[in-house]
């Protein structure tokens, strides 16, 4: 019985040591072959190729047709028909302010010109007497009827008479004048727009007191807009209008390529930057979005260039998967520039000649072997 129960001791603990020798040999195995291994990944050599250099400009879509409408005369609003996002026609009546002071001087205005009428029509009666007159005494004075002072008198009458007729007709003219500024005035109190647009600002509520050249809508017209590109002064000389430049609008998806139409030749004096203009044909834009134009310089540099596929960002960090000589995954820093096509130029961070995961980057981890 002693013997049997040494030889089960003795058995029990070489299936011990035996356990734990296995045990000390797993995690030396996992070290010389590495972590997990990851398939279906592309992985391309990275080289220099020649790239376009180009300089992106940074600018803000604006309608090419903006009319501010303001108030021509002191009143208050009575009438507001439209609001912002509305669509008006020329002519259209947008708000009504009420002012007395202008509709009373347009009736004074208006009966000054009946009484300068009326003027007239007596002076007109008046030189026809005068005349009718004239010629009687002319003809007595003839017959010797009459005197030469008598005669003289009714000449002067005459003479007077149609005086008083070009008095009157001119007081005439100068009455329908005045009425016709006071009537326009008064006319001012009905606020219509002068183009076909889109409300895109109201500025006044309804009781609002205005005065003169103070702001009530603001119109654009929708079916021109254009991207005011800021162009530094040192690059002036290197953007010509007629340039073609690949606009790209954050808002709305893809990129167009259109010449510039304009430069304007006076610079911002606190930017230092020129505006250029380039017209835009883009269904869904709107005044104020946010937009980038690129112009070719027209010369090529050798670049570091990688698939955008391969770029990493997280959060501030942009990093790329690089395989070593082992095909293991490395995780690399990098500084990325323009992007170019399905490209994007590597500023610092790799060498020509290294291997980098270009697709399927997502799979990728820290050590992995690439396979």
């Amino acid at each position: 019985m002693k013997r049997s129960s040494s030889a089960l001791v003795s058995l029990a603990f070489a299936i011990i040591l035996a356990g734990c020798g296995e045990k000390e040999k797993e995690p030396a195995a996992a070290i010389k072959g590495g972590g997990e291994i990851v398939k279906g990944v592309t992985v391309a050599e990275v080289v220099t190729t020649p790239i376009d250099e180009s300089v992106e400009f940074t600018g803000t879509v604006r309608s090419r047709t903006t009319a501010v409408v303001a108030a021509r005369v002191a009143g208050s609003v009575v009438l507001l028909r439209v609001r912002e996002g509305d669509r008006v026609k020329k002519g259209e009546l947008l708000a009504r302010l009420e002012a007395r002071e202008s509709h009373a001087s347009a009736a004074a205005a208006s009966a000054g010109v009946d009484e300068a009428r009326r003027a007239l029509d007596e002076a007109v009666a008046r030189r026809k007497l005068a005349a009718a007159t004239f010629e009687r005494y002319q003809r007595l004075f003839n017959e010797q009827a009459v005197t030469r002072q008598e005669f003289d008198v009714k000449q002067t009458e005459k003479e007077l008479a149609e005086q008083g007729v070009a008095r009157a007709e001119a007081r005439l003219k100068q009455a329908d004048e005045f009425s016709g500024g006071a009537g326009a005035v008064a006319d001012y109190t009905r606020i219509t727009s002068p183009i076909a647009g889109i409300i895109t600002a109201r500025h006044a509520d309804l009781g609002s007191s205005l005065f003169p050249s103070q702001p009530i809508f603001t119109i654009e017209d929708e079916g021109s807009y254009l991207i005011e590109l800021s162009i530094p002064e040192s690059l002036l000389p290197k953007v010509k209008a007629g340039a073609r430049v690949e606009v790209t609008l954050d808002a709305i998806p893809g990129s167009r390529t259109i010449p510039i139409s304009e430069i304007v030749p006076a610079a911002d004096p606190s930017s230092r930057t020129f505006v250029a203009k380039v017209p835009l044909a883009v269904k869904g834009v709107r005044s104020g979005m946010f937009g980038r134009g690129r112009v070719a310089l027209g010369r090529s540099v050798d670049s570091l260039a990688v698939a955008k596929g391969a770029v990493v960002e997280r959060g501030a960090l942009t990093s790329v998967w690089v395989v070593d000589a082992e095909k293991r995954a490395r995780m690399r820093l990098v500084k990325t520039g323009k992007a170019v096509g399905d490209r994007v130029v590597i500023l610092s961070g790799l060498s020509s000649g290294e291997r980098v995961v270009t697709a399927g980057a997502e799979r990728v981890s820290e050590g992995a072997r690439v396979e």
